[in-house]
């Protein structure tokens, strides 16, 4: 009887779970540059005397899917669509080196090249720094140009981009780190489209299917638990009876 009751409210919570994890990845459905959230159970037994045939639903992250979403052409000079599996280096708030695919950029009141979030774009040298009053222009390689008002255009810094090995971790913050959280080399062949944007690739439809799969299981998890309870009354007036 208690086993039921393991096992269907280990099940609920894992269908709870698994719905925070796709409301966050359909509220981030026009987010620029997401990367949607996977999310996996294990079985884990119970451990204890009297307790092995009990078993829990344990969340296993399996990190993020890395499918590149589609790139949109916007024609503005500041935004840009990393191709392949390079990332955007930005610097985080709390002063580490930290990793995204959202490239719409913009020039703060100092000059320095951020994220709309305000975060620093990193490049090759650190914080990228605009002449005041200069038209800025990002090249395909990341090389990044200032026109001057006479007309006088020079390059002022390179977008650090990254080509990760393995797959990179996701902070708490939306931005990605490497495993073990060192900084990464820069990749000198990854390139960039300018002009665009790279949208989530979060599938609406396959969200909305799998949020009412997981509705329906966390129902019958419900159910499983309240028949466990109608069982136990069962058993105990069959006891008192006797």
């Amino acid at each position: 009887m208690d086993r039921m009751i393991y096992l269907s409210m280990s099940g609920a919570k894992a269908a709870m779970q698994r719905q925070d994890t796709l409301a966050n990845n359909l509220a981030n459905v026009s987010t620029v540059g997401f990367r949607a959230e996977l999310q996996a159970f294990r079985s884990q037994p119970v451990q204890g005397s009297g307790a092995s045939t009990r078993a829990f639903a344990l969340e296993t992250t399996t990190g993020y899917d890395d499918t590149p979403g589609p790139v949109n052409a916007t024609g503005r000079n500041l935004d840009v669509a990393v191709r392949g599996n390079s990332w955007l280096t930005v610097q985080a708030l709390d002063g580490t080196e930290a990793y995204t695919r959202a490239g719409s950029l913009d020039v703060s009141a100092d000059g320095t090249l951020v994220t709309r979030a305000g975060l620093q774009v990193l490049g090759d040298g650190g914080p990228i720094q605009l002449p005041p009053n200069s038209e800025p222009s990002i090249a395909g390689d990341g090389s990044i140009s200032a026109r001057l008002p006479n007309g006088k255009s020079s390059v002022v810094g390179r977008l650090k981009l990254v080509t990760p090995e393995a797959k990179l971790e996701r902070g708490t913050d939306g931005l990605f780190r490497a495993s073990g959280g060192d900084p990464l080399d820069a990749d000198a062949t990854a390139r960039v489209q300018d002009g665009a944007l790279e949208g989530s690739n979060v599938s609406p439809v396959e969200n909305m299917v799998a949020m009412i799969s997981a509705a329906r299981q966390f129902e019958t998890q419900m159910k499983l638990m309240q028949t466990a309870e109608a069982n136990a009354k069962s058993a105990a007036q069959l006891l008192a009876a006797s």
